[in-house]
């Protein structure tokens, strides 16, 4: 019991991952998984709306580039990772081939191969690398968001 007069203890903030992966199978069903995922941590992480929908569109892209264009043999994962620092969301998605993306230019007809493009365009950086280990790649993005748009619980 605090002694009289004392200024009462605030209570302990819950320490939330800022660090956060999912490993999935190399699946169609995975890129609606991730962005099922991704929406529950983004609550967790009390970000603002507009930031968590980009977001989880741009980890949906990156997945589905993943999931598509990895030709990799059954079994395989593919990796969604969210990092949240004071003021970036880093996602990056990590498959098992080597071949980096480009973006490319897509038709008016073409219904597929603007992913890319999209990602290029909402992000405020992205990239691609091989993989430390010498087997797939990584692919990320990084949103950049003002950390007073946070709510006071996560301060």
């Amino acid at each position: 019991m605090p002694m009289p007069g004392a200024p009462t203890p605030e209570p302990a903030l819950t320490a939330v991952p800022q660090d956060i992966e999912w490993r999935l199978p190399c699946h169609a069903r995975s890129v609606g998984r991730a962005r099922t995922l991704f929406r529950e941590q983004a609550t967790s992480w009390k970000l603002p709306d507009e930031l968590t929908e980009t977001a989880a569109l741009l980890l949906s892209e990156l997945m589905t580039n993943a999931y598509r264009h990895a030709r990799v043999s059954p079994g395989r994962e593919i990796w969604a990772r969210c990092i949240l620092e004071t003021d970036n969301l880093h996602i990056s998605v990590t498959d098992a081939n080597d071949t980096l993306p480009e973006p490319r230019p897509a038709s008016l007809d073409d219904e597929s191969g603007r992913g890319l493009s999209l990602v290029a365009a909402l992000a405020d950086d992205w990239g691609a690398n091989p993989r430390a280990g010498g087997i797939g790649k990584t692919v990320w993005c990084q949103l950049a968001y003002r950390s007073c748009d946070r709510c006071d619980g996560m301060r």
